[in-house]
């Protein structure tokens, strides 16, 4: 099949796979009273939300390599990563942990707020079901190349600004200079555009070296260093998930910051 076929049926896919349900939300807060729409939009952000189910998947692969227990370590990784971790020792599980909870945090939280913030509650829903899409479609591999192109493409575009809000939001609850060190000399050479800025600086902020080799789908891959200092330890998974819920309280200070001054600006001008 030419690959411009594959592509346009990728498309068509996600099309079918996103626009239906966030339609069906649209339409369904239009035509709620006040209160059971807000209502409606607090939930499909609560369905958005991933905060809590990060932490329940990365914390127990701490434990795990805290107890020495390496092959359950290797088995709770590989449900969240697609990197193979058959063989992997706790350096490379801790860092496959770390990797994972900063770019999701990305991802499962800060996005899926930026988006909130934005569009409300079919925001929130339209760039889960997008960034799912992403992690689903969005390999390359000879199969899903060209058929995830769209999807790929779409969620790089959805995610560039959140990235790089939660970029620097690492930075603040972290160790900055070093963060926006990284971010700035390291994040271009990542391959995806998004996830190079998310993880160079949450690496810096945590004075950990990620990146480096892994194995996907069968092909080593060589991707580049990142961050400074040592490799990660299974303390570490737990310092990774600390920078998330501070950088999640310095976004909810801000949201809140923003309510209050547009109510005020509000009744100012009533």
């Amino acid at each position: 099949m030419q690959p411009f076929i594959q592509r346009c049926i990728g498309l068509i896919a996600w099309i079918l796979a996103v626009i239906p349900f966030v339609a069906l939300a649209v339409v369904t807060i239009h035509r709620l009273p006040f209160v059971l729409a807000c209502a409606l939009h607090l939930l499909l952000l609560w369905f958005a939300l991933g905060a809590r189910s990060l932490q329940d998947h990365l914390q127990p692969i701490a434990h795990a390599l805290m107890q020495g227990e390496l092959a359950q370590a290797r088995l709770l990784t590989a449900r969240i990563v697609t990197r193979d971790t058959s063989d992997a020792d706790e350096t490379a599980l801790a860092r496959a942990a770390v990797e994972s909870a900063l770019e999701n945090g990305n991802d499962a939280i800060f996005a899926t707020l930026f988006w909130f913030v934005l569009a409300g509650g079919p925001g929130a829903l339209a760039f889960r079901l997008l960034n799912t899409l992403d992690a689903m479609w969005g390999y390359r591999t000879p199969r899903l190349l060209y058929f995830g192109w769209a999807a790929a493409r779409l969620d790089d575009l959805a995610n560039w600004l959140p990235a790089r809000l939660t970029a620097a939001s690492y930075a603040l609850c972290g160790n900055s200079r070093s963060a926006l060190h990284c971010w700035r000399t390291q994040a271009p050479a990542w391959d995806s555009p998004n996830a190079g800025p998310v993880m160079a600086s949450g690496a810096g902020s945590l004075g950990l070296q990620l990146g480096g080799a892994a194995r996907y789908h069968g092909v080593d891959e060589a991707r580049p260093q990142l961050g400074v200092g040592s490799p990660p330890v299974a303390q570490d998974i737990l310092r990774a998930l600390r920078l998330l819920r501070h950088s999640l309280a310095l976004w909810l200070s801000a949201i809140g910051a923003m309510a209050i001054v547009a109510t005020i600006w509000r009744a100012a001008h009533a």
